[in-house]
C-alpha cells in the first residue's frame, strides 16, 4: 500500500516533519506543498534520507521565490498533484 504524503509546513515545525519521515515507507511519496517548499533549501534538504522521494509543487516554490535554488528537486505541476493522487492508496496530510 502506497501513501502520498503531503506537508504544508515550514522547517520552523521540525517536529512535524520528523513525524512525517518517521511514518514514510519505502515507496511512498513526500509532496511538500505551500510553505512546506522551504523544506528545499540545501540547509533544511540535507537532512532528508537520500532514496527519500521528493516532489515540490512548482507553483508554490516559484511563489515563495525559490525556483532558481531548488533546480535539482522532481517540480511538478496541479495536474500531477491529481495523478500522485489517485495513483497512491491513501493521503496522508500533515498540517
Amino acid at each position: 500500500m502506497t501513501s502520498l504524503h503531503t506537508l504544508n509546513q515550514a522547517p520552523s515545525n521540525a517536529s512535524l516533519m520528523q513525524s512525517c519521515l518517521s511514518s514514510l515507507q519505502p515507496d511512498d511519496t513526500l509532496l511538500l506543498i505551500e510553505d512546506g517548499v522551504y523544506w528545499l533549501l540545501d540547509t533544511h534538504r540535507a537532512k532528508f534520507p537520500i532514496a527519500l522521494n521528493i516532489k515540490a509543487l512548482r507553483l508554490d516554490a516559484q511563489a515563495r521565490g525559490l525556483l532558481p535554488l531548488v533546480a535539482e528537486v522532481d517540480l511538478i505541476e496541479m495536474d500531477e498533484f491529481v495523478h500522485l493522487s489517485v495513483t497512491h492508496d491513501k493521503i496522508v496530510s500533515w498540517f
